[in-house]
């Protein structure tokens, strides 16, 4: 199978020598982020995911005319060393207003918080030359069910979406599903919830969803489905590829390091369905691993790109006519078999 896609990767900043253990000592010294963005290009990275405030921190304290110029400042950086911001997400769970949720909080006065730090990060992305702003719904969920209404939860979101489609009537909004953690047990956890969002919303082309290997792997259902459902109804706006030892809490760990099989799955959905076609991204959220020592950390980057691309080369020589056979006799174990040996290079 030949393909014209060129594939272009994009990481967020988090992703380098973050050394901090929950339980023991740092493994490793932080790297600022202002020194990151030059290991992007000669790593084969061209797009930055960010964070509302990667862009411009403490933006709460700061005015709307200091944080675009402070966002324009970011802009020129990228444009010097050759890069894309892909989005920019507003980080709604660290700040006091958001530990109960931020759009779906019993409260209306951090309700009205987290829509003005929306807003903010949708400035925040027009300035640095985004399409999109991802919404990861962290605390968007509870702990014990009867801490919320989950169906007025539910209007809630979608009330939100529809503000900000209307606040800005370019900007795309990429809903990133994960089922758990920080909360128990948290609200959109899937694609179909995400897609049925976009659905109900007043421009459904402009909302999409970003599927993450690790998060689809802990609500139990495999990443490829999750990737070609949203495929089914073109709303994949973008892919953050890892993996997951099991449901645990979230790993990150390097692409195909605990499933390879799961992984070349993954890498045949959208090679065999386009994507990247229309220049989406093939993002990474993996971390190094919390004993790995050195400063700054990177080969966890490049050994998850370069098993994507090897695994891109499995999915193009991957006998089509062969498949076609063993699925029209309904042989499955053949089939299991050709694709073993042939990801183990003997088929």
């Amino acid at each position: 199978m030949s393909s014209s896609t060129v594939y272009r990767f994009s990481f967020g900043p988090w992703n380098i020598s973050e050394g901090a253990d929950p339980f023991g000592p740092d493994a490793r010294e932080v790297f600022p982020h202002e020194s990151k963005f030059a290991l992007y290009q000669p790593l084969g990275f061209e797009g930055v995911q960010f964070h509302d405030d990667d862009v411009v921190p403490g933006l709460d304290l700061l005015s709307p005319a200091q944080i675009l110029t402070q966002a324009g400042q970011v802009a020129t950086m990228l444009r010097n060393q050759g890069l894309v911001a892909e989005f920019v997400a507003p980080r709604l769970w660290f700040a006091e207003q958001t530990v109960d949720g931020a759009y779906t909080s019993n409260s209306a006065s951090d309700r009205q918080y987290a829509w003005e730090r929306t807003q903010r990060c949708v400035d925040i992305a027009r300035a640095v030359g985004s399409k999109a702003i991802v919404l990861w719904l962290a605390r968007e969920g509870t702990y014990i069910r009867e801490a919320k209404n989950a169906r007025v939860a539910y209007e809630r979101l979608l009330a939100l979406i529809n503000q900000t489609l209307a606040y800005d009537r370019e900007i795309e909004i990429w809903i990133e599903p994960k089922p758990n953690e920080p909360t128990d047990l948290a609200y959109v956890p899937t694609a179909g919830h995400a897609v049925a969002l976009a659905y109900a919303s007043q421009e459904h082309q402009r909302v999409k969803t970003v599927i993450e290997s690790a998060h689809a792997i802990l609500a139990n259902l495999d990443p490829s489905d999750e990737m070609a459902f949203a495929l089914a109804h073109d709303k994949l706006g973008s892919v953050h590829l890892n993996d997951q030892n099991g449901l645990k809490y979230d790993q990150d760990k390097n692409f195909g390091s605990a499933n390879l099989r799961a992984a070349f799955n993954q890498v045949r959905v959208l090679e065999e369905n386009g994507y990247g076609r229309r220049g989406e991204f093939v993002g990474l959220d993996v971390k190094a691993m919390r004993t790995q020592r050195g400063c700054p950390v990177v080969d966890h980057l490049k050994s998850s790109r370069e098993l994507f691309l090897r695994l891109v080369e499995k999915v193009r020589t991957y006998d089509r006519r062969l498949v076609q056979e063993l699925q029209d006799q309904r042989d499955y174990e053949a089939l299991e078999l050709y694709t073993l040996k042939h990801l183990l290079g003997g088929g």
